[in-house]
C-alpha cells in the first residue's frame, strides 16, 4: 500500500528514512529546519550537511513548512532531538489528519519532565491519536541504511494495526522491521543504550581493550533492564533489536557519536569542547542526567549512568570513574 509519509526532521537519520521511503515508492515529504539547507537539498539533492556524498530521490518532496510536509500525511514520522521534540510536534500538530498514525524514531529522554517520547508524544498530542502512536528503534547506522546495508529495527505500538501499518510502509529488501507491543521497553533500550556507549567510547580513549568493552556492554544491559524492570518493560524486550542489538552496534561501532563522545573524553577532552566540535547530536550526553534522575525516582541502582552522568555534568576524572566502578562492594551478578 502506498502512503503519504511526513518526515519531520532533516539529519542524517530523517534524511535516510525519507530517502528509503521514497525510494520504495511512497510519497514523502521531508521537513528540514534550516531553510538555507533545504533550498539547497532541493537544488542538489545531496544533504551536504548530515549525509553528504548520498544523492536523494527526485521524487521527495523537502520543504521547510510543516503545514506542506504534514497536511494531507497518513503517516507522521518525527526523527528530530529529543530536546526539540515537544516544540515541533507542538507546531505540527494542528495539520496532522485525524486518521494518520503518528511515528517517533527519536531516541531519548525529555530532561526536565524524565518523559520518554512515547509520553511527549501523548502530552503534545489529543487523545483521538493515542490509539494511533507508534516508535522506531533498533541498531541503525544512517550511513549503513542509506548505502542499502542489510539492517532490522522494531517497531513498538500500544495497536497492532497501527505497527502493521508501520511495518508495511518501512519494511524493504534491506531494511527488516518487526512489530513488538512494549512501547516502553524498546523506548528505554533505544535511549539508555546511548549513555552506556559514551562509558564505553571512554573506555577506548583510555586504551583498554575487549574485556573492558564487554563488561560494559553486559553491565550496561543489566541496568536498563532493571530500570526496565521498574517501570513495567517486558524483560525480553532487552535481549531483542531494541535492547542488546542497538546496546551492541553503539557500543562497538565506528559510526556512534556517542561512543565518539566517550571516546575524546576519555583523551582527556572536556565535553564543551567535545560537542563544540560535533555538527550532528549525542542523544546519550542530555539522556545521561534523565536516565541518572530516572535512576533516582525509581530507587534502581545503575552505577554506569551514574558514573557517566558524573563524567559529563561534574567533569569526574576518567580514570577515577573506572576505580570507583571497579572498586564497589562485591555482590551477586544476578542481584
Amino acid at each position: 500500500m502506498t502512503e503519504k509519509i511526513a518526515v519531520i526532521g532533516g539529519g542524517s537519520w530523517g534524511t535516510t528514512l525519507a530517502s528509503m521511503l521514497s525510494s520504495k515508492g511512497q510519497a514523502v515529504s521531508l521537513w528540514v529546519y534550516e531553510k538555507d539547507l533545504a533550498l539547497r537539498m532541493a537544488e542538489t539533492r545531496i544533504n551536504d550537511l548530515y549525509l553528504p556524498g548520498n544523492r536523494l530521490p527526485d521524487g521527495l518532496a523537502i520543504t521547510s513548512s510543516l503545514e506542506e510536509a504534514v497536511r494531507g500525511s497518513g503517516i507522521v514520522l518525527m526523527v528530530t532531538p529529543s530536546h526539540v521534540t515537544r516544540r515541533v510536534l507542538d507546531g505540527a500538530a494542528p495539520f496532522v489528519s485525524e486518521d494518520a498514525v503518528v511515528v517517533s524514531a527519536t531516541k531519548g529522554i525529555e530532561n526536565d519532565t524524565l518523559m520518554l517520547m512515547s509520553e511527549v508524544v501523548e502530552d503534545v498530542l489529543p487523545k483521538s491519536f493515542h490509539s494511533r502512536l507508534a516508535y522506531i528503534s533498533g541498531p541503525s547506522f544512517a550511513k549503513e541504511v542509506a548505502a542499502g546495508m542489510p539492517t532490522a529495527v522494531s517497531v513498538a505500538s500500544r495497536n497492532p494495526a497501527a505497527a502493521a501499518r508501520v511495518q508495511a510502509a518501512f519494511n524493504t529488501e534491506y531494511f527488516r522491521v518487526y512489530t513488538n507491543p512494549d512501547v516502553l521497553g524498546v523506548e528505554l533500550g533505544g535511549s539508555l543504550k546511548n549513555v552506556i556507549a559514551i562509558a564505553a567510547g571512554c573506555s577506548d580513549g583510555l586504551g583498554f581493550g575487549h574485556n573492558t568493552k564487554a563488561a560494559l556492554i553486559t553491565r550496561g544491559l543489566a541496568e536498563i533492564a532493571r530500570l526496565g524492570a521498574a517501570m513495567g518493560a517486558n524483560p525480553l524486550t532487552f535481549a531483542g533489536l531494541s535492547g542488546m542489538g542497538d546496546l551492541v552496534l553503539t557500543c562497538t561501532g565506528g559510526l556512534s557519536r556517542n561512543r565518539m563522545v566517550g571516546e575524546k573524553l576519555g583523551q582527556g577532552m572536556n565535553i564543551d569542547e567535545v560537542v563544540g566540535e560535533m555538527t550532528m547530536v549525542a542523544e546519550g550526553v542530555n539522556t545521561a542526567k534523565a536516565a541518572y534522575g530516572l535512576s533516582k525516582k525509581y530507587g534502581v541502582t545503575m552505577p554506569i549512568v551514574e558514573q557517566t552522568y558524573l563524567l559529563l555534568y561534574e567533569g569526574k576524572d576518567p580514570k577515577r570513574v573506572v576505580r570507583d566502578l571497579m572498586t564497589r562492594d562485591l555482590k551477586s551478578e544476578l542481584g
